[in-house]
């Protein structure tokens, strides 16, 4: 499988009362076109800032993070081109607009990415029905859904721009178990079937199952551990 990700001692601190406090410290790492990496660790492991970091969300202190080669954090033009056109995210408490449709919710970020107004509602239609989101959930706001279909939509959204690399952050996190499984399984298929990166920290170790890739952080450090993928 082709590199896609490379990050490369990879520093983070923040300053607090009690002192400096180091959340990523010395991480390196490759991620793959269509494998599923998984990270897992307690709170305040640092696994979060690490993702924001890949996701261009935080900046490191020092550093580099290389997407199919090239150092991706040379200038603020190309961080923002990177975001728009490399990464999808899907957050914890998901960062949708609850006074808008799921439907609206997908195509919001479209005109970022370049896709046609022409073209905005078919591919958010499609998107939303792959997650399993039919017609009527997709016109219904996004305050009367449940965790599981937030969720879904979520991940439609995250592939508004059709990226290289989804980052997921605890995705199942607000979830029972049974939703939980579903939304891990449509994250393997991005990989699996469409060849997406998918790079997911998690408190939860039942999902290192399906990592292809597997890490335990702790206190900003980061090491790989065996799975039996």
């Amino acid at each position: 499988m082709q590199d896609v990700l490379e990050v490369r001692d990879i520093n983070k601190t923040f300053k607090a009362k009690a002192g400096n406090v180091t959340a990523v410290d010395k991480v390196s790492l490759r991620a793959r076109r269509g494998e599923v990496t998984v990270i897992v660790g307690p709170s305040g492991s640092g696994k979060t800032t690490l993702l924001y970091i890949i996701g261009s969300l935080e900046s490191p202190d020092s550093g580099e993070i290389n997407v199919f080669g090239e150092d991706v954090a040379r200038s603020e033009t190309d961080l923002i081109s990177y975001r728009r056109q490399r990464i999808g995210f899907v957050f914890q408490f998901f960062n949708l607009i609850p006074a808008l449709t799921g439907l609206e919710n997908v195509m919001l970020p479209m005109d970022l990415c370049s896709v046609p107004a022409s073209a905005q509602n078919d591919r958010a239609v499609q998107l939303l029905e792959r997650m399993g989101i039919d017609g009527r959930l997709q016109k219904a706001r996004v305050n009367k859904m449940s965790g599981g279909e937030k969720q879904r939509v979520a991940i439609a959204r995250a592939l508004a721009n059709d990226p290289d690399i989804i980052l997921a952050d605890e995705p199942t996190g607000n979830l029972d178990s049974a939703t939980g499984k579903l939304v891990v399984d449509i994250l393997v298929e991005l990989a699996r079937e469409d060849g997406k990166c998918v790079i997911i920290v998690t408190h939860d170790e039942s999902i290192l199952a399906v990592a292809d890739w597997a890490y335990h952080m702790q206190d900003g450090r980061l090491k790989g551990i065996e799975t039996g993928s």
